[in-house]
């Protein structure tokens, strides 16, 4: 297992239950069930954004969403904003590098130690905080990038 943290973004956790796309939904099981044996922590803010979106867009009903998140607060580590976290992403999202919401979570998982964040909504290969964007659903199968993350270095 890689000694490498790192951080899942909404948008994989949502994919993990979302049938309506099945590529993206094996992937972003797959990738939650290698998580899980790796190094990985999520952010309070990812769990808590997973319940709003699953639930407002009706993914699945309000009790196997609750569920489901958790189960993930249950077994993976939590990490949550700062006070000094909260205040680099506004100034981040005022410079427009990131959304502030962008900013927010990876700041977070940088704070926590995190060098990569696995997630389709920022440019991959670029950082922020030092951290990785490293978008795992490029190309037809996990990319070697995000692998490394699960495998032993």
């Amino acid at each position: 297992m890689s000694d490498e943290r790192f951080t899942l973004d909404t948008n994989i956790l949502v994919y993990s239950v979302d049938r309506r796309d099945l590529s993206r939904h094996a992937r972003a099981a797959q990738i939650i069930r290698r998580a899980h044996a790796a190094s990985c922590c999520l952010t309070l803010q990812a769990v808590s954004e997973f319940y709003t979106v699953v639930t407002r867009k009706n993914v699945v009903s309000r009790p196997e969403a609750s569920r489901v998140a958790g189960y993930w607060l249950d077994v993976f580590p939590t990490v949550a904003a700062t006070e000094a976290t909260v205040r680099s992403a506004l100034a981040v999202a005022e410079t427009e590098r990131a959304s502030y919401w962008d900013a927010l979570l990876i700041g977070t998982a940088a704070e926590a130690g995190c060098t990569a964040i696995l997630t389709e909504d920022m440019s991959d290969g670029s950082s922020l905080y030092g951290v990785r964007i490293l978008n795992p659903f490029i190309g037809d199968e996990i990319p070697p990038a995000v692998l490394r993350l699960f495998d032993a270095v």
